[in-house]
C-alpha cells in the first residue's frame, strides 16, 4: 500500500476511476448547493473557483492515483464531504446563495458561541471516533488491511476537515461582527 502503482496498471486505473467518482461527486454537490460558490467554505477551492478547480482536481486525481492510501483517504473524504453539501444543497439552492447565507448568518449570530461550538466539537468527535473505529478494528493498520486504514484515516480526515473549515468560517463571521460594530461605534453620534 505504501507502493507506487505503475501508471497504466489496472489498480492504477481502479484508483483513478474512485478518484474521478468522488471528487466528482464533491464538485457536483457543490455546484448543486453554490453554483457560484458564495457558500464555498474553502478559502483554496473558492479562489481556484470552477475554471481552476476542476483541472487542478484532475491533475490531483492523476497524481495520486499512483499512491493507494492517499487515494483512498482523499475518496472517503471527498465522498463524505459531498455527503454533507447535499443534505442542505436543495435549501441552499432553493433559497438562493446569498438569501442562505444571511439566513445561516442569522442563526449563527442569535446562537450561544458555547452551544455552537459545543454541538460542532460534539458531531466532528464522534464522527472522528468511527473513523479511529475503523483504524483500531483493523490492528492499527497491519498490512493485511491496508483499505480499512485508509478508509479510517479518510473518515478522520473528514472529521478536521468540517471542524477546520467551520471554525474558519465562525472566526471570519466574528471578525466582521467586531469591525461592524467599531464602525458603528465610530459613526454613531454621541448621545446623552
Amino acid at each position: 500500500m505504501d507502493d507506487l502503482i505503475p501508471f497504466g496498471s489496472r489498480l492504477y486505473g481502479e484508483l483513478l476511476l474512485v478518484l474521478f467518482v468522488a471528487r466528482g461527486m464533491d464538485f457536483l454537490s457543490t455546484w448543486i448547493a453554490t453554483p457560484n460558490m458564495v457558500l464555498e467554505g474553502n478559502p483554496v477551492a473558492k479562489k481556484l473557483g470552477w475554471k481552476w478547480g476542476i483541472p487542478v482536481n484532475l491533475a490531483l486525481c492523476f497524481g495520486f492515483a499512483f499512491w493507494p492510501l492517499p487515494a483512498i483517504v482523499i475518496s472517503t473524504t471527498s465522498v463524505l464531504v459531498a455527503a454533507r453539501n447535499f443534505q442542505s444543497a436543495w435549501l441552499m439552492r432553493s433559497l438562493g446563495e446569498q438569501l442562505y447565507r444571511s439566513w445561516h448568518i442569522e442563526r449563527i449570530q442569535e446562537t450561544n458561541i458555547t452551544l455552537y461550538l459545543f454541538c460542532l466539537f460534539s458531531q466532528t468527535i464522534l464522527i472522528g471516533a468511527v473513523g479511529l473505529g475503523v483504524i483500531l478494528a483493523t490492528n492499527g493498520g497491519q498490512q493485511d488491511q491496508p483499505i480499512a486504514l485508509a478508509i479510517g484515516l479518510g473518515i478522520i480526515a473528514y472529521a478536521l476537515a468540517v471542524t477546520f473549515f467551520t471554525l474558519l468560517g465562525v472566526m471570519r463571521l466574528r471578525r466582521a461582527d467586531k469591525r461592524e460594530a467599531t464602525r458603528n461605534l465610530v459613526t454613531e453620534p454621541l448621545t446623552r
